[in-house]
């Protein structure tokens, strides 16, 4: 085969969307194809995903790719997957899903979360793995599994992720990776389990569950026969088991480039926002919130703060706009009302009015965590219309991401961003406004799965490390920086100073609000 007409298949199994994409060796993007993601919600807080159906969904994406690119099995060099971080992925004998995965959206490990966090021992699984103990997160899901439905855990086998387990349907290797197996369980500075962490939990009794650890820059497994009549793809083909999305996604847009640690914001469904530092350079906060995810780089972590909702936010609004204009008999589309968020916000007046994006129900988890928290508007007033509003939640989402990496130390000096939101010109001002820091728009389409083709690359030896990878992957596709301009500034200087004061004062109403909402009512 001429290595010219190679490729390497990124998969990026996230909440919303399962992809599949193909880039050629050098890492321009040939072609990509999609299937939507299904996962249901409960009243309970419930958000769980059936495995079985993931895995079709993932086999539907391929198939698809393999209609857009001629030849695609032939041509491929090798398969890398990464997916959605967190959740709770349980197989059992025979590699059967013991139960629908348990989504980093579910929200039903709040009560443990409070629990284990008020133990003297969560210090110390802090300091081992650099991260935050919430409801997101497969330790918290499993301890409170093991306390309400430990049946569950019984007829388990192994706990994966969502990566995990589509890595599992590729090549019959239960496996996590590094990233995901120390910012749960690990120590960061090793990438290995941890004891401490694990007791820390109360599951030390469930240390069975826990799956091999593969860095996929170094060790692949070949694609199985059955696996591969079902994707369209040749048996023996190389899989490399990708880190976490949010580092991927990181990885692709620019966290790291020239050689030298940078910043990267996401602004998807949720707000991801990473440092890339030498493991050295790690500052613990003393509240123990955020997460430190490894790289696929020796020696050099990602400190991280990641906010619950982000576009989230705006989804929100518009579906009220939505239902309103369908009731006056105007129905129009999201599509449609997302072109005009630019539109609403420049011809909303700067004002007082202040956003805090807080709209999930699992609460927030960066850069504190509280599983009671709401979103609100405060500084409103009668001169306030709809497009007020669509700026205070842009800006909100703004203000989110300097509160978050100011957890982390200062702000950055440059950010590299991406998402679908960062196509907004009125979202990338207000990032540039409130970190008072250059920005730059990654070019690269598909992040996620670059990110992870990027490991396959450097696993089957395209490239000798990941930063020979970058300077071809990523440095060429980072856009011209855009600058702060100074009174806008100055503006959001003054806006952020309002937006963490009220939030600090919150707690207090959040739950007073939860048990209201929980309260015996008339019908």
């Amino acid at each position: 085969m001429d290595v010219s007409r190679q490729v390497i298949i990124g998969i990026d199994a996230g909440t919303s969307v399962i992809k599949a994409v193909a880039f050629d060796l050098s890492g321009r993007q040939i072609a990509a194809a999609s299937v939507r993601n299904k996962y249901s919600s409960g009243s309970d807080g419930s958000a769980t995903q059936s495995l079985a159906q993931t895995w079709q969904d993932c086999v539907g994406a391929l198939r698809g790719l393999g209609e857009k690119v001629e030849g695609l099995a032939s041509r491929t060099a090798a398969i890398a997957v990464t997916g959605q971080g967190d959740g709770t992925w349980l197989v059992g004998s025979g590699n059967q899903p013991v139960a629908d995965a348990w989504l980093w959206l579910d929200a039903r490990a709040a009560p443990t979360v409070v629990s284990l966090a008020g133990r003297e021992t969560d210090r110390a699984r802090f300091e081992q793995t650099g991260t935050g103990l919430n409801t997101c997160q497969q330790g918290a899901q499993l301890a409170h599994m093991d306390r309400v439905a430990p049946e569950l855990l019984d007829g388990a086998e192994t706990a994966l992720h969502c990566k995990d387990w589509l890595y599992l349907n590729f090549t019959g290797v239960r496996a996590t990776d590094p990233s995901e197996a120390s910012f749960t369980f690990g120590d960061f500075r090793t990438r290995q389990y941890s004891p401490v962490a694990i007791d820390a939990l109360g599951l030390t009794h469930r240390r069975t569950l826990l799956p091999e650890i593969v860095d996929g820059t170094e060790i692949s497994h070949p694609l199985t026969a059955e696996a591969a009549r079902a994707c369209g793809l040749l048996a023996g083909t190389p899989v490399s088991l990708g880190y976490v999305d949010m580092v991927m996604t990181a990885l692709g847009a620019g966290v790291r480039s020239g050689g030298r640690n940078a910043a990267c914001s996401t602004i998807g469904s949720t707000g991801v926002h990473l440092r890339a530092k030498p493991v050295a350079d790690v500052h613990l906060n003393r509240e123990g919130t955020g997460y430190v995810i490894a790289l696929p780089i020796p020696d050099t972590v990602t400190q991280v703060q990641t906010n619950m909702g982000a576009t989230i936010n705006i989804d929100w609004l518009l579906e009220m706009a939505a239902h309103l204009m369908a009731e006056a008999g105007k129905p129009a589309t999201h599509t449609e009302l997302v072109a005009r968020i630019d539109r609403w916000f420049f011809e909303s007046q700067p004002g007082s009015v202040v956003y805090h994006p807080y709209i999930s129900e699992a609460g927030e988890r960066g850069p504190f965590v509280n599983a009671q928290a709401r979103a609100g508007f405060s500084g409103l007033s009668v001169r306030h219309g709809f497009p007020d509003l669509v700026r205070a939640v842009v800006e909100g989402l703004a203000l989110a991401t300097r509160d978050c990496y100011a957890a982390m130390g200062e702000m950055p000096d440059e950010l590299r961003v991406t998402g679908g939101a960062v196509r907004s010109s009125a979202l990338r001002r207000s990032l540039t406004a409130s970190l008072k820091a250059p920005i730059r728009l990654s070019r690269r389409e598909e992040t996620g799965a670059a990110g992870a083709a990027m490991m396959a690359a450097v696993a089957i030896g395209a490239y000798r490390t990941m930063d020979d990878c970058i300077a071809d992957w990523v440095t060429p596709l980072l856009g011209e920086a855009e600058v702060p301009v100074s009174e806008e500034a100055a503006r959001f200087d003054l806006l952020f100073s309002a937006y963490a004061d009220i939030r600090k004062a919150m707690p207090a109403a959040w739950e007073a609000l939860a048990r209201a909402a929980a309260a015996p009512s008339a019908k």
